[in-house]
């Protein structure tokens, strides 16, 4: 797998990028290829921030990260994915592995191996989330700035909307800095 380790406003040192990519591989036995892995560390406040993607199997994982440490925020953000991918691992191997449950039962026994657990019992399995509702709405054409007005005169997280400029739909949504962020499909 290949890591690509890059900072955002810090230099990243040589012990902080081989310890990220150390920790990135663990990743990569929940998948049988993966495309690459990016790492992004950064500063900002006094707040160390890791954001790390991959795409593997044609599943494309995001977490992200932030503390006081930068070898914490490593930690913690693979440890998320890790929990993530655990959670999810039925949809993820479903989709990814021929080889099914026999290998689902594998990746289980380890996981209980790793984690201290005698390797017979069996882990608690969270349900998995299902769609409850399905809302319809018309999409009309407007700019990205109107969308993050009116996504905020609704009081909601995001709002999808038909970019008047590129025809295209596009998600507009508010960020944990309290800034906007826009999703355009790439085609």
């Amino acid at each position: 797998m290949q890591v690509n380790v890059k900072g955002k406003n810090i230099d990243v040192t040589d012990a902080l990028k081989r310890y990220a990519e150390k920790k990135v591989q663990k990743l990569g036995k929940y998948f049988k290829e993966i495309k690459e892995a990016q790492v992004t560390q950064s500063v900002q406040r006094n707040w160390h921030i890791v954001e790390v993607q991959l795409e593997g199997d044609g599943v494309t994982l995001r977490g992200e990260e932030r503390t006081d440490n930068m070898y914490a925020s490593i930690d913690q953000v693979v440890e998320k994915l890790e929990k993530r991918i655990m959670r999810f691992k039925g949809k993820l191997y479903g989709k990814s592995l021929e080889e099914g449950p026999k290998e689902k039962e594998a990746l289980r026994e380890a996981a209980a191996i790793e984690a201290g657990a005698v390797a017979t019992e069996e882990a608690p399995v969270e349900p998995m989330p299902v769609i409850v509702r399905t809302k319809r709405f018309a999409v009309k054409p407007m700019a990205p700035d109107e969308a993050a007005f009116e996504m905020e005169m609704m009081h909601h997280d995001f709002h999808m909307f038909l970019n008047a400029q590129t025809e295209q739909v596009n998600v507009v949504y508010k960020r944990k800095d309290g800034n906007y962020g826009l999703i355009e499909p790439a085609i």
